[in-house]
């Protein structure tokens, strides 16, 4: 039998509480398969552990979890610690540790959700959005000088490499490849910058010539938005960079019905480390032990973690489970206008996975 050994990294405010609930899920998934298990250890980083020690993770945080088959992981930000001392000092600090160049983010219209955009039928609203997740706007190059006088400064460098733009375009034409529209679309802002954006919209007509059955367009990032809201059904694959794909991707989620809902996969394709797995909700700190978290993203990112570990099965079981789960609208958590609880949601959930479960042990 495999053994999937997984790191569980709750992080901050509600990842404390859906983290455990896809570790729940995972856990009555295994228990009546005889194919594999899992086996986690769970690490303790994030604000709490800031204010102990006066770091997000220890130093050596990235050994005690490089061997780990996949990372679960919940939300990183606490009110009372800078926003950026939080990012940088634990998720970009995994991400960036472990070369997780490909963020992957699914967004669709799942059963018994109602959506906001009026005209969009669930078949028009299922894109895959790929972020470049190591460099760009987010490559941690700039600085201050003079600070506290006049004259302060401050930069932000947006740093893009060929070998970064390349692979993470090879990535999305990949992925558009294997789904059924075949259809890509890169997001830029060559327009107005005429410097990296300008090698971006080069290299990926490059690599677009090794993909000869992919059809693809260019959109820049302000029109793209437009193009999501007003026609929606003309996207499928959108690959942008690190800051584009971080906001275009949120706006999919609010159309798709909710943050709540959207998993994302920090992904190493070359599987040299972990890959990383989480919702996209952040820490919602206003909800915090209230039991009113929407659990749905960190299930379908446990979704996403059982296709990369190879198990499309599973994941397949999973993923039936959260669509019954949302057709039903008694099981809506607050996000999506209704009274459930994060345990309702997981009880639901975690039954369903049972039941579908039991049948396969069975026949075995």
């Amino acid at each position: 039998m495999k053994t999937y050994r997984i790191a569980t990294i709750p992080g901050d405010g509600i990842g404390k509480e859906v983290v455990p609930a896809g570790q729940r899920v995972l856990e009555v998934l295994a228990q009546n398969n005889d194919s594999f298990t899992f086996e986690f250890q769970n690490f303790d980083w994030g604000g709490d552990y800031y204010r102990e020690h006066g770091i997000m993770m220890p130093d050596d945080g990235l050994d005690a979890i490089r061997d780990k088959d996949a990372i679960l992981f919940g939300s990183a930000g606490d009110p009372n610690i800078p926003d950026h001392i939080t990012l940088w000092g634990l998720r970009l600090k995994i991400c960036q540790g472990f070369d997780q160049y490909a963020n992957v983010r699914p967004t669709r219209i799942l059963p018994g959700i109602d959506a906001p955009l009026k005209r969009c039928k669930s078949k028009d609203l299922d894109w895959v959005i790929v972020r470049e997740n190591s460099e760009g706007e987010y490559a941690g190059v700039g600085g201050r000088v003079h600070q506290g006088h006049p004259i302060e400064a401050a930069t932000d460098v947006s740093v893009f490499t060929r070998a970064g733009v390349e692979r993470i375009m090879r990535f999305a034409f990949r992925l558009a490849q294997s789904r059924p529209r075949k259809q890509l679309t890169v997001v830029t802002k060559s327009n107005a910058q005429r410097h990296a954006m300008v090698m971006w919209d080069q290299i990926a007509r490059e690599v677009s010539q090794e993909f000869p059955d992919v059809k693809w367009d260019k959109e820049l990032v302000d029109a793209s938005t437009a193009r999501m809201v007003n026609r929606p059904e003309t996207l499928d694959t959108i690959v942008a960079t690190n800051l584009h794909a971080d906001i275009l991707s949120d706006l999919a989620a609010a159309l798709a019905g909710s943050l709540g809902i959207a998993p994302t996969g920090n992904i190493d394709p070359e599987r040299r480390y972990p890959s990383m797995f989480e919702p996209i909700h952040g820490s919602a700190f206003d909800i915090m032990g209230k039991g009113l978290a929407n659990p749905i993203g960190t299930f379908w990112s446990v979704v996403m973690l059982l296709e990369h570990l190879g198990e499309t099965d599973a994941a397949a079981s999973v993923m039936r489970a959260i669509e019954t789960v949302t057709a039903d609208t008694s099981l809506h958590t607050r996000d999506l206008g209704g009274t459930a609880t994060t345990a309702e949601v997981t009880d639901a959930v975690c039954a369903l996975v049972q039941r579908a479960a039991v049948p396969a042990a069975n026949a075995a």
